[in-house]
């Protein structure tokens, strides 16, 4: 897995980077097929925007944005998101491998089907005297 982490309209410093790097790590406990993992951090008028790209296997890229006055928060904002993506995205595959559609014999308190009738054994048409 890969982590990339990047800035825009300010230089990062080593303790906002191994933050980062440190909190973003943990996503792999979520989900394992995760590729790649892009921070962009954004300084904007009012605060700061972070924007984790999250790449899986066999998936679209998980994007969570998130804006705070506070760049730790808003840090711990968007993993918290892609947190969620990545256990919304895990369940959904589970849930789709392991389908059982409800039938009406499944359901409880429907009603048994008959049981099948006994044949009585006839003899063979070659058979006959």
């Amino acid at each position: 897995m890969q982590i990339k982490i990047s800035s825009k309209h300010m230089d990062i410093t080593p303790a906002i980077e191994s933050y980062a790097t440190r909190k973003v790590e943990k996503l792999r406990r979520f989900f394992n097929r995760i590729q790649q993992i892009d921070v962009v951090i954004d300084k904007a008028k009012n605060g700061y925007t972070t924007e984790i790209i999250t790449d899986v296997e066999h998936h679209e890229p998980f994007i969570a944005t998130s804006d705070h006055a506070d760049l730790y928060a808003c840090i711990d904002l968007g993993v918290d998101r892609s947190i969620r993506q990545l256990k919304d995205h895990k369940s959904k595959l589970r849930d789709n491998k392991h389908h059982m559609p409800n039938s009406v014999s499944n359901r409880p308190g429907a009603p048994k089907p008959a049981s099948p009738r006994p044949t009585a054994s006839r003899p063979a048409a070659g058979n006959q005297a």
